[in-house]
């Protein structure tokens, strides 16, 4: 058994909404478990990771991803994008489709269950720097039937794609479908907007409210948003989740989170980036969405990292995103960044600023020290015993 004893830390965020911080400076971990947190724990651990006063959170997940196999992106033509969100502080990743595979054919529902088991099964043996890539997303194809979702859903494939990429566009026919992908434990999340890729449709709210997905994907646009009108509606009218991207309309997107504050339904808030895309890659999209936010609303960072975590865990039916005993320990160490008039991680999101890196843990493993894309943190990390940290990026 190789325990980990993380202390001195500032402030850690446990990822749940309703209590967004820990009682505690101290996290033990147990072969890649989080076993205990609490103050100034004492423990005989095999290596002793010292974060100096810095702020603790549970790692982000990107909640709306388009990876295809491995590593590379063949939209913008990227190797090793998903090791720089990693970087970023995301460590679980969760695919809208696999629309970007060159070639891709459509309105053929087997090579959409093919990719979908593919990808599905190929990122089960492939972690980019340790990555946790949900991929395998089934896009809705013409004459998709019941059998075809419990083939997809014996091998494997938990997800369904973004409703209205695939050739599944009368929101009837969508509709229909979706029921039957749900009654067989599916996630469904739906393109929410304009077109965004050749192919795709325009979603508005009435097509939204009588599909009724699990996600309703990238409502302030992937790129193009809905009217606030309908932005409202879908609100209103669904219990689904809601998810603001970065590749997306930012007043939308602020619209978006003073209706659900408003509502006291901040619960159901999740972030993405809906990348890759014409936008590009975007390896700090989650915590640049997150700084965004908590500059101009009046929602604190703390819970806005919940969303971006436990929040999206929640809804997925993932482990991840919380810091508590029993749950992975993926983690991310930040603070402010040098130069900052900020003092903590928190107060620099709250002005607007990017945080530092300083680490990202992954099942209990660092994979990352100083993180190579975002500015440095003003304070370090330390460790000693048999926990080895990379070697910083800057």
């Amino acid at each position: 058994m190789t325990s980990i004893l993380l202390t001195n830390a500032g402030t850690i965020i446990s990822g749940k909404l309703e209590r967004p911080t820990v009682d505690g400076n101290s996290i033990l971990i147990k072969d890649g478990i989080i076993e205990k947190i609490g103050w100034d724990i004492v423990s005989q651990a095999d290596g002793i990771i010292d974060v100096n006063g810095m702020t603790v959170i549970p790692s982000f997940f990107d909640s709306h991803i388009h990876p295809v196999f491995g590593d590379f992106t063949p939209r913008q033509n990227t190797i090793g994008f998903i090791e720089s969100y990693v970087h970023g502080g995301v460590t679980s990743f969760i695919s809208a489709g696999e629309v970007h595979l060159p070639g891709r054919p459509r309105g053929d529902k087997e090579a959409s269950k093919a990719l979908a088991i593919l990808a599905h099964k190929s990122f089960k043996n492939v972690r980019p720097l340790g990555a946790k890539v949900h991929a395998g997303a089934l896009l809705l194809e013409k004459n998709m039937e019941e059998k075809d979702f419990e083939e997809v859903v014996k091998a494997g494939v938990w997800l369904v794609g973004e409703v209205g990429l695939g050739s599944v566009q009368d929101p009837d026919e969508a509709a229909q479908m979706v029921r039957m992908a749900q009654r067989h434990g599916m996630k469904v999340v739906i393109h929410t907007g304009g077109a965004s890729i050749p192919g795709s449709t325009i979603n508005n709210a009435d097509v939204v409210i009588k599909v009724k997905p699990d996600v309703v994907s990238h409502i302030n646009g992937g790129p193009t948003s809905p009217s606030i009108d309908d932005i409202k509606r879908i609100i209103e009218s669904v219990n689904s989740a809601i998810e603001v991207v970065q590749c997306g309309n930012f007043k939308s997107m602020l619209e978006t989170v003073k209706i659900l504050k408003d509502r006291n339904e901040l619960h159901r808030l999740i972030i993405g980036t809906d990348s890759p895309s014409g936008t590009g890659v975007i390896p700090l999209g989650v915590i640049r969405t997150i700084s965004f936010l908590a500059s101009y609303t009046d929602i604190s960072p703390d819970r806005l990292v919940c969303a971006a975590t436990g929040n999206t865990g929640r809804i997925f039916g993932l482990r991840e995103g919380v810091l508590e005993e029993g749950r992975p320990a993926d983690l991310v160490v930040m603070d402010a960044p040098y130069g900052s008039v900020a003092k903590t991680a928190l107060e620099a999101l709250t002005i607007g600023d990017i945080p530092g890196v300083a680490m990202v843990m992954i099942d209990g493993v660092p994979r990352v020290g100083r993180s190579r894309m975002t500015p440095p943190p003003v304070r370090q990390v330390t460790v000693k015993g048999a926990v080895k940290l990379p070697e910083g990026g800057h």
